[in-house]
């Protein structure tokens, strides 16, 4: 450990986890001003009644007071707030496709299989993302080029009768009108797609930009710009407006009938977009080839035939080929009966491919076990490593699920005697399914968490020991904090489970929608409840997003909150699907290695990068590219502290590729004990970091968990530190009622579970450790005293121990 100096200083920086938060509470300061950044990425500290930037509170170490600079890092509004971003919840679909890329269970080094099943599987995601991209539009130009232009503005039809019929009449009015929301999608994820944040330091810009390979095994070390991006997303538009120009030729299968020239025109036009289809499919399937960039192997033809010149010019002949079809379309006719037949042949294409994609990985999950084997059951990839089989599964209903109840209630709006393709009943039929199994599975689930939760209560199993521990002599606390501490360790244990289950009843309501589909059984009459039921659903489904955009646009609170399902998605690059919001941790990362280097240029500084909930990921990234990149003598002035931390119940085990255990490890020994997590039983969504196997035996804490060599092993049971936290290895186990109130300290009252850690007196003391000030195994210093009497009697009757 560094010999503090006279001019030693702390900074402490800290980052938000998700749904963002105002930067007077990041700081734990009454206000706030900005002290460098860009509007989106703002590092903020504490202010003074002048405004001016303060320095935060002394930070108490044994026997002295250091100078501490507190600074929070705002990402918040990359992800939430305002109406753009709370309409990227729409393409919820395909952030999900893209995040179940980064689900991939590892490759195994120098083993062939492996590898070959790698490559086939990342190609087959990449199939699905643009499959889901085709669904959407195909889906789409259903309400548009079918109800509403075919069906509802044909002449004569009882349906916007405030059009009159020489409009209706009149030349490529209603193929106009079909065709120009098709359009307008298009442009609308094309530009979605080239949004990128841009990093505010120019030299940390051209270093991304380097193409080199990840040379650590750290925590995200493949967390990078993916260099097909720009082809992928030429791909997908392609794609998109092939599928609109075939939707109105006749579909897949068979091409409108015409006489003459026009024939002619019109099956030119329709070969042609199956060309730029199949031409698309090949070229994803193709991308993800590793040796494509090697000059002197064949690869380097598909990027030269995918380069930037290449790829416009297919992207302006898609565009001259919808023209084509405008022109070719004089007047509709009264149904296009391409739009049900693609959006059948998509669905079938879907489910062939996520059936293939299941079937390989579970031959890639067993090679890839052997990376796992020697760890505990709990901290194990889900699944067994299969978990983006199901991932995918929902990402795939959601995007078919979204696009039927867009079109139900647009043809309620429009009138009940338009006509919806007939797969559309089949649909329904799905979710009515799923929708009835689900609540047969939620009745099913609650009613044996109720169960189970009973009969632990009745034996006393309820009452966690860990907690016995921390609230010793405070039995109202402890009453409180057991019940939940029980509720918490049930949603980390289960809430992968409850993913399966909804993907479960997904796949069986698709399978029997599926089934009855292809065999064409007519529907009996026992599925009309089921079938209403599951226009309810997808009703229910689409109203739902599109009032939650609308409110954001009356309500900015509401966008914020709708943020939440961005903040997760977004962290993961865009790697299978190019139509997805930027990566935010292509930011954030850099801008905080960035800080921290400024910081570091004074030798009196230390810097601890302190991060919550999902901020704990984004610091423990920075962390891990600060070891890579900072001098012997700079890295031991670096620290970590993580609090409501993901980073071993979630992480791990969902992205056993990307954040794998044995990179945790690594990361822990380099920081040489200078990584303090945490951590409180009550909290549902963080957990311990450090340590696992954790059991109490005759009073004492004890636990298997990372040494500060970078070692696993047993560790020395838990002391107790001078605020009542429990201290096991670099765990902090926090009392949860706080101890105190203590006197000169800000006190929070109540059950914090996932919240408020800053307000915890363990939070600097757990700061001065990271910062190397402080022994984790020093003698303990005299507790800080109450400004109330702990309560050591109660009047309640409680047993268990």
């Amino acid at each position: 450990m560094l010999i503090a100096g006279p001019d030693t200083r702390v900074v402490e920086l800290r980052v938000h986890g998700v749904q963002g938060t105002t930067p007077q509470t990041l700081v734990d300061a009454v206000a706030a001003v900005d002290v460098a950044g860009d509007g989106l990425g703002r590092i903020v500290r504490p202010a003074d009644r002048l405004r001016r930037p303060a320095p935060g509170p002394m930070l108490q170490t044994e026997g002295r007071s250091v100078p501490r600079l507190v600074e929070g890092y705002l990402w918040g509004g990359m992800t939430s707030g305002g109406v753009a971003k709370a309409t990227w919840a729409l393409l919820f679909p395909f952030s999900i496709a893209n995040v179940a890329h980064w689900m991939l269970p590892p490759v195994p080094e120098k083993n062939l299989p492996g590898h070959l099943l790698g490559l086939g599987l990342r190609s087959l995601l990449r199939v699905f993302a643009l499959l889901l991209t085709a669904l959407l539009v195909a889906q789409v130009s259903v309400v548009s080029l079918d109800l509403l232009a075919a069906q509802c503005l044909r002449p004569g039809a009882a349906c916007l009768t405030s059009i009159p019929t020489d409009v209706r009449l009149f030349p490529w009015f209603r193929t106009f009108l079909g065709l120009l929301p098709v359009i307008v999608l298009i442009s609308v994820m094309r530009r979605i797609s080239h949004v990128e944040w841009r990093i505010e330091r120019r030299e940390i810009a051209d270093a991304e930009e380097q193409e080199h390979a990840p040379s650590s095994g750290l925590p995200g070390a493949h967390v990078a710009t993916d260099p097909d991006t720009p082809a992928l997303r030429s791909l997908h538009v392609v794609v998109a407006l092939a599928v609109s120009s075939l939707i109105a030729l006749g579909g897949p299968l068979k091409q409108l009938t015409a006489s003459g020239p026009m024939g002619v025109a019109v099956t030119s036009a329709w070969v042609v977009a199956l060309v730029f289809i199949g031409l698309s499919v090949l070229g994803v399937l193709l991308l993800d080839d590793p040796t494509g960039g090697a000059p002197h192997r064949g690869g380097r033809w598909l990027r030269a035939a995918l380069s930037r010149k290449p790829r416009r010019g297919l992207m302006v002949l898609s565009a001259l080929l919808v023209l084509t079809t405008l022109g070719l379309q004089e007047q509709l006719p009264t149904r296009v009966p391409g739009a049900d037949v693609t959006v059948q042949v998509i669905a079938l294409l879907l489910a062939f491919v996520l059936v293939l994609f299941g079937v390989l990985l579970v031959p890639a999950a067993l090679l890839a076990r052997k990376s796992w084997a020697s760890l505990p059951r709990e901290l194990r990839p889900w699944a067994g490593g299969w978990f983006s089989a199901p991932v995918l599964a929902i990402a795939g209903l959601l995007g078919g699920g979204f696009g039927a109840g867009i079109a139900l209630p647009v043809r309620k709006a429009l009138g009940d005697g338009l006509a919806l393709p007939v797969g559309y009943s089949y649909i329904t039929l799905l979710w009515g399914v799923a929708g009835a199994l689900g609540l047969l599975s939620t009745f099913a689930v609650a009613s044996f968490t109720g169960a189970v939760r009973w009969r632990a209560f009745r034996k006393g199993k309820v009452w966690a020991r860990e907690a016995s521990l921390l609230h010793s002599g405070r039995m109202r606390d402890l009453r409180t904090a057991t019940r939940a501490w029980w509720w918490a360790r049930w949603e980390r244990n289960h809430g992968h489970h409850l993913i399966l289950i909804i993907a479960s009843v997904l796949v069986v309501g698709a399978a029997v929608a599926t089934v009855l589909r292809v065999r064409k059984v007519p529907l009996p009459s026992w599925t009309v409840p089921v079938s209403a039921f599951g226009v309810f659903v997808l009703g229910l489904l689409a109203v739902s997003l599109l009032r939650a955009v609308y409110l954001a646009a009356r309500q900015p609170e509401s966008g914020r909150r709708l943020g939440i399902i961005a903040d997760v998605a977004q962290f993961w690059p865009r790697e299978a699907h190019p139509i997805v919001p930027p990566c935010y941790a292509l930011k954030v990362v850099p801008e905080l290695v960035s800080r921290v280097q400024d910081h570091l240029r004074d030798p009196g500084t230390r810097v601890v990068l302190c991060g919550h909930s999902q901020g704990s990921l984004l610091v423990a990234v920075a962390a891990a590219r600060l070891l890579e990149d900072l001098p012997a003598h700079d890295r031991e002035r670096i620290g970590l502290v993580t609090a409501g931390s993901q980073l071993q119940w979630a992480y791990p085990r969902a992205f056993p590729a990307v954040v794998p255990h044995a990179s945790l490890a690594r990361l822990a020994g380099g920081l040489d004990g200078r990584w303090r997590a945490l951590c409180r039983g009550t909290d549902p969504l963080g957990g311990a970091v450090m340590t696992w196997r954790r059991q109490v035996f005759d009073g004492m804490l004890l636990g298997v968990g990372y040494r500060p060599d970078g070692t696993e092993g047993a560790l020395a049971p838990a002391f107790r530190g001078p605020t009542g936290a429990l201290v096991l290895g670099g765990d902090h186990w926090l009392p949860d009622p706080q101890r105190g109130p203590f006197p000169g300290r800000r006190w929070r009252s109540g059950v914090a579970a996932h919240s408020d850690y800053t307000s915890d007196p363990e939070w600097d003391r757990a700061v001065a450790i990271a910062a190397g000030l402080l022994d984790v195994d020093a003698p303990e210093a005299p507790p800080l005293p109450f400004a109330r009497r702990p309560e050591t009697r109660s009047r309640d009757t409680l047993g268990g121990s």
